[in-house]
C-alpha cells in the first residue's frame, strides 16, 4: 500500500531531497507546512498537496485524517524544520500515530533522546534520522577497510568549508540556541560518520569555537582525528577558490585522500528505502554524535593544542 506522508519545512534547503525520496519510493505527499508560502517547489513532485502556513491548522488537518481510517491517515511525517523544533515535531508525529523521519540533528540535547525513546514505547511508532553518509559507497568501503584492520589506529584529518553569506547569521542557523552552532549544524553528520567508522569517542578537545568556524581534536577507538569546519569563504584553499568553488571537502586517512565529494544525489532516497523496508537509523544510532556535538558546543577552548591543532595544517587560504 502506498504510504501517506506530510512534510514539515517545505520551503527549506533540504526539503527537495525529501520530496524526491517520497516520489521515488512511490508514496503520497498529502500535506505540507511552512511559515513561508514560497513553496512552488512542491509542484515539481506532487500537485494534490494541502498546504498550511500555521501549525495549528496543520495539526487539525492531520488529526482529522487520522480519524478517517488507515488509507487516509498519515503514516510518516518528514521533518525539515529548524533544528530546535525537531524535538517538538517528532513528538507531533508520534502522537498522531505516524513514524517520524527527521533531518539531522535529531535533537540538540542528548537527554531529549530518552524522552523520545519513551514516547516510541508508548505509541508504537518509530523515530528515524537521516544519516545518509552511512549509505555513501565510499564511506561504506572505508568502514569495511577499517574493520578489516582491527589492531590499527589511524590518523585522520577532516576539513569541510561551505561558504555562506551574511544571511546565515540573520537566520535561525546563526543563533546558537536554535541551530546548535557550526559543529552541530554542518558538522554532526561528519561526526556521526567518524564515530560509525572508527568507534566511540575517548577524548575531545576544542581549538576554535566561533560563529563561523570550529576546530578540534578527537580520539576515537581506532583514530586520532583533527577536524575543521567553516562557513567562511576566506578559509577556502586557493586551489578551490581559483576554480570558483564555494565548498571544499577533504577527508584523509594516514595521508590518503578519501574521495567522497560525489554520490550524494540519491542518498535520501536510499535512506527512505531502508526505512520503508523496516530498517533505517533510529534514536540510538544518533545518540553518540548528538552527545559529542553537545560537548563541543559547551566545551572551553583548549589552551594546549600542540600537534593536535588542525588549524595549523589547513590548505593555503584565499589570498586577501
Amino acid at each position: 500500500m502506498r504510504k501517506n506522508f506530510v512534510l514539515i519545512g517545505a520551503g527549506g534547503y533540504i526539503a527537495p531531497r525529501h520530496l524526491q525520496a517520497i516520489k521515488d519510493t512511490g508514496n503520497n505527499l498529502v500535506a505540507a507546512l511552512d511559515r513561508s508560502d514560497s513553496v512552488g517547489i512542491l509542484d515539481r513532485y506532487f500537485f494534490d498537496v494541502d498546504f498550511f502556513q500555521e501549525f495549528e491548522r496543520f495539526d487539525r488537518h492531520v488529526d482529522k485524517l487520522r480519524r478517517l481510517g488507515d488509507d487516509k491517515r498519515i503514516h510518516y511525517v518528514s521533518i525539515c524544520s529548524p533544528n530546535y523544533l525537531h524535538d517538538s515535531h517528532i513528538r507531533f508525529a508520534l502522537r498522531n500515530g505516524a513514524h517520524a523521519i527527521c533531518e539531522k540533528p535529531l535533537v540538540l540535547n542528548p537527554w531529549n533522546l530518552d524522552a523520545l525513546a519513551q514516547l516510541e514505547q508508548e505509541t508504537g511508532q518509530r523515530v528515524y534520522n537521516i544519516l545518509q553518509l552511512r549509505l555513501h559507497p565510499s564511506i561504506v568501503g572505508l568502514r569495511e577497510r577499517v574493520l578489516a584492520m582491527k589492531q590499527k589506529t589511524f590518523d585522520v584529518d577532516l576539513t569541510y568549508i561551505t561558504s555562506r553569506g551574511k544571511w546565515y547569521f540573520y537566520s535561525w542557523k546563526g543563533a546558537l540556541e536554535k541551530s546548535g552552532g557550526i559543529a552541530t549544524n554542518i558538522g554532526i553528520h561528519f561526526f556521526d560518520m567518524l564515530i560509525w567508522i572508527f568507534g566511540a569517542v575517548k577524548r575531545s578537545e576544542v581549538h576554535v569555537s566561533e560563529a563561523s568556524k570550529a576546530a578540534g581534536y578527537l580520539e576515537l577507538e581506532r583514530a586520532r582525528v583533527r577536524w575543521f569546519l567553516s562557513i567562511d569563504r576566506n578559509d577556502l584553499p586557493h586551489s578551490a577558490a581559483i576554480k570558483g568553488k564555494t565548498t571544499f571537502r577533504s577527508l584523509t586517512m594516514n595521508g590518503e585522500e578519501i574521495e567522497f565529494s560525489e554520490g550524494f544525489g540519491d542518498l535520501h532516497t536510499k535512506v527512505y528505502q531502508e526505512i520503508l523496508a523496516g530498517r533505517g537509523f533510529g534514536i540510538e544510532d544518533a545518540r553518540a554524535s548528538i552527545t559529542l556535538a553537545h560537548q563541543i558546543r559547551n566545551a572551553a577552548v583548549s589552551s594546549d593544542q600542540s600537534q593536535n591543532c588542525h588549524v595549523c595544517v589547513l590548505p593555503k587560504p584565499i589570498q586577501q
